[in-house]
């Protein structure tokens, strides 16, 4: 019996392109029916999450980090019929204790594609993505994260099979960030990656595919 492959949506990071998911896209597609969605033209999570949605299959599954792990939470709030289950890297459950400004956030805002614990064939690849994607989207994307509203309600709302993932040395969203947030949601799975920072899927990639492969086929 063949087995159908599950509609994948994979969101970036800020700063972010098709890149960051490239092995996966590569590594799922026995399993995965893989799209990438497209956050560079909004000015909102909310307008994000609905772009998506537009061009998405009726009913999918959803892979995000950081940017995009919060526009997968917002597309559960808009369309929780739709989406049959949700990975979240990098991903914090709440904005409290950290800056509400793009100039607050500092080195935050750009440690993906500076931080120091990047191999130089990860670092490479990162800063390339930064120059494809633009200051001026990047900022767009960066506001639209600071003034993201609450989402305790979409965190209380999510029901399938959810995994929560972090790099143990992510500066962006620390392990304890997002195992609080793994810990608001029913069922949640939660993994840490060793010697990873915030862009996961580029740092470690087969570890990233296989608790992927994992969660595509979890209950």
């Amino acid at each position: 019996m063949v087995r159908s492959r599950t509609p994948l949506m994979l969101l970036p990071a800020m700063g972010c392109d098709g890149q960051l998911w490239a092995r996966q896209i590569v590594d799922l597609a026995g399993l995965a029916q893989v799209e990438f969605g497209d956050l560079s033209q909004d000015d909102t999570l909310s307008a994000m999450a609905a772009r998506v949605l537009a061009s998405a299959p009726p009913r999918f599954a959803v892979a995000g980090v950081s940017l995009g792990g919060y526009v997968a939470m917002e597309m559960v709030r808009q369309a929780p019929e739709r989406v049959t289950r949700i990975a979240l890297f990098g991903t914090r459950g709440s904005m409290d204790g950290r800056p509400r400004t793009v100039a607050g956030q500092g080195m935050l805002a750009t440690a993906p594609h500076a931080d120091p614990h990047l191999s130089a064939n990860v670092s490479g690849p990162a800063q390339a993505m930064a120059d494809r994607v633009g200051p001026v989207v990047f900022e767009r994307q960066q506001r639209a994260l600071l003034a993201r509203p609450d989402i305790s309600d979409a965190i209380a709302a999510i029901a399938v099979p959810t995994l929560v993932a972090v790099g143990d040395r992510d500066r962006i969203c620390t392990p304890d960030d997002a195992l609080a947030l793994s810990l608001r949601i029913a069922g949640a799975r939660f993994h840490l990656l060793r010697g990873c920072g915030h862009l996961a899927p580029m740092e470690r990639p087969g570890e990233v595919t296989a608790v992927l492969r994992q969660w595509l086929r979890s209950g």
